[in-house]
């Protein structure tokens, strides 16, 4: 009886200390997460955008792309969005701006369109609807951002919510190093 109240016990304390780092933690686990698709040519991508235009990921060579894996629903990807919205804004304005795409992850076409009639963000969201894209990505969970070079090249994977700048950050690192 005693060791089973122990046991007991010991699995609460267990769980109060997952759900207490949980609570603490922002969603982002940090940039440049391992993949074996780093340094590789990106996966043959072709699907439609929820506006049902073609898509083809190779016809995106020349530019830089970052596909961002979402959920109308997901927490950490509503908070993330402010800053996708500025990377965008920043990005529009320049002549080799990254061109973003969301990848839309286990969701309904109208849900994340009012997601976005209501928190903006003009730019083209990607039907998955047999999530074969995230599956072919790894995607463990969303959000996750993938960025691609102008080659093709799967460049760098982050995993969970990017926080303000850290795209800016890296797509400018990555530029640089593609100078020179």
């Amino acid at each position: 009886m005693k060791s089973a109240k122990i046991g007991t016990l010991s699995v609460a304390v267990v769980v109060a200390a997952f759900i207490a780092v949980l609570l603490v933690s922002d969603g982002e686990t940090g940039v440049a997460v391992s993949s074996p698709l780093l340094g590789q040519p990106a996966p043959a991508i072709q699907t439609t955008t929820i506006d049902d235009a073609p898509f083809d990921l190779a016809r995106r060579k020349g530019s830089w792309v970052v596909f961002n894996f979402f959920n109308s629903t997901c927490v950490p990807c509503i908070a993330e969005h402010p800053s996708l919205i500025r990377f965008a804004e920043g990005e529009s304005g320049r002549p080799d701006g990254v061109e973003l795409y969301t990848v839309i992850n286990d969701d309904a076409d109208d849900a994340v369109r009012n997601f976005f009639a209501t928190n903006d963000g003009d730019w083209p969201k990607l039907r998955d609807n047999d999530g074969a894209i995230a599956v072919t990505f790894g995607v463990a969970k969303v959000p996750e951002t993938w960025i691609i070079d102008p080659n093709g090249f799967v460049r760098l994977r982050i995993l969970g919510a990017v926080a303000d700048g850290v795209l800016e950050e890296q797509i400018a690192k990555l530029r640089a190093t593609e100078g020179s």
